[in-house]
């Protein structure tokens, strides 16, 4: 087989794997930026050995081994990605200065335009979102490399215990060990995916709705109706962390500098929840990018908003940074 049919044949038999190894890679990394640069690092890897595969293992399993043992490289010596609900600090007051810390490595939300399972099988589309919550990866962040890689493999990928251990180069024994305390740490984080709900109802896409105008709004009224009783607000870079509604509803009051009329917000989609790119109108007319806001909904209201100031997300999330002055298109509209 000539180089160029080698490579013809690398790609089209590798190619199929490269969104759930993103997915893989995020998990692992809670950064699409870190995740992106950890599948191109696998593929290289996996091009420079394909001509020594055997066939021992499947090809996806093969390459998961590699996308493993990268990102567990890439991990070494690197702090956790975290949010600020995860520093350990009491919440915050509305009026609390608010404190920037640039410097931290944040976790980061990814579209589920990138990950998302295949289009043609629901199933997919379904189990995709339920391992990419922000609470998951959030929560995914407090276990050492190894112990994620492991719980990643056996609950999210469901692969044998004896597969894990032949990837990471260990004993079956270490992997249950592993496994167990994992799992473990991530029953005290209580998480509550359970509770979560998807925009698929009438109801629940009108709450969003009228969330979306609120904001433009900046209708604090309307506001406070829509969060839960204990409903936490987190904006990283800044390392407050809000909860209850008249507590979100005084910072967005007094801390958002945009004005009612002055915001709009457009729906997105990430870590298989609901989403708004929010964009403020500046002097020249245009809007412009402002944050990311990511939606945790269930059945009794809006229970979680991380707000991502970071606007190279926006690039990501294939949203422009500026929208026309003269938008007249009704962007808030939470679409089924």
């Amino acid at each position: 087989m000539t180089d160029q049919l080698a490579d013809e044949d690398f790609l089209q038999v590798t190619g199929p794997y490269r969104r759930e190894l993103l997915a893989h890679c995020y998990r692992m990394l809670g950064s699409v930026h870190d995740a992106e640069d950890l599948v191109q690092e696998t593929y290289l890897r996996a091009w420079r050995s394909y001509h020594g595969f055997e066939g021992r293992s499947s090809l996806r399993t093969w390459l998961y081994r590699i996308a493993t043992n990268a990102c567990l490289s890439a991990l070494d010596g690197r702090n956790r990605r975290p949010l600020p609900t995860g520093l350990g600090a009491p919440s915050s007051d509305h009026g609390d200065p608010l404190i920037e810390q640039g410097e931290v490595l944040w976790l980061e939300p990814v579209p589920d335009a990138m990950v998302g399972g295949s289009p043609s099988d629901p199933a997919t589309i379904v189990e995709s979102k339920a391992t990419l919550r922000l609470a998951l990866i959030a929560a995914l962040q407090h276990l050492p490399p190894r112990q994620r890689a492991v719980l990643i493999l056996r609950d999210v990928l469901m692969l044998r215990a004896a597969e894990v251990a032949e990837m990471l180069d260990t004993s079956v024994a270490a992997v249950n060990s592993s496994l167990q305390r994992a799992r473990a740490q991530l029953d005290e984080a209580g998480l509550t995916e359970d509770d979560i709900v998807e925009p698929t109802e009438p109801a629940q896409r009108e709450l969003l709705d009228r969330y979306a105008r609120a904001l433009e709004q900046k209708d604090i009224s309307v506001i406070l109706e829509v969060f839960t009783a204990d409903a936490v607000w987190e904006m990283p870079p800044y390392i407050g962390w809000y909860q209850g509604p008249e507590t979100i509803g005084r910072l967005i009051d007094t801390q958002c500098p945009g004005e009612p009329g002055g915001m709009r917000m457009v729906p997105t989609e990430a870590n298989g929840q609901p989403a708004f790119a929010l964009y403020m109108i500046e002097d020249d007319g245009a809007w412009h990018a402002f944050q990311l806001q990511v939606v945790t909904l269930t059945e009794a209201g809006i229970s979680h908003m991380t707000v991502f100031f970071d606007l190279s997300l926006f690039t990501t999330f294939g949203l422009p940074l500026t929208l026309p002055a003269d938008d007249q298109v009704v962007l808030s509209s939470v679409t089924p």
